[in-house]
């Protein structure tokens, strides 16, 4: 199986599943969220879904509402199966995407110690 071939499945899994989760789960819990990758096996068999959720900072609400997903993965996974044409729709798996927090973080440090250093050039 060609990666490309997988990476063509990704993003297309990626496309129909923000849709279906903004229409179709109706979970407070969730409130707002955003599939910000698909990984999917070459083999095609297994989707890795990285997800944020705009909000959720505590761990607590992130592993709660990725339960919810969870939960809801053979529903999507059947929605899936009606929007993308394939033999076999490949198993959903959520995850939390950290990366987006953590560029926030990183980028909150730089700033800060960018005003730090003018802040020591204008006292000199």
């Amino acid at each position: 199986m060609s990666q490309a071939r997988a990476q063509r499945v990704a993003d297309q899994i990626q496309r129909e599943l923000a849709v279906l989760l903004q229409r179709e789960v109706k979970d407070p819990r969730l409130g707002l969220v955003t599939v910000s990758g698909v990984e999917v096996t070459s083999d095609l068999q297994n989707a890795k879904v990285f997800v944020t959720f705009l909000g959720k900072e505590d761990s607590k609400e992130i592993n709660e509402a990725l339960a919810v997903l969870a939960k809801a993965a053979g529903f999507l996974r059947s929605q899936l199966a009606k929007a993308i044409r394939m033999r076999s729709v490949p198993n959903i798996r959520f995850f939390y995407d950290k990366s987006i927090t953590e560029g926030a973080k990183m980028s909150s440090l730089i700033e800060q110690a960018l005003a730090a250093d003018e802040s020591n050039k204008q006292s000199s």
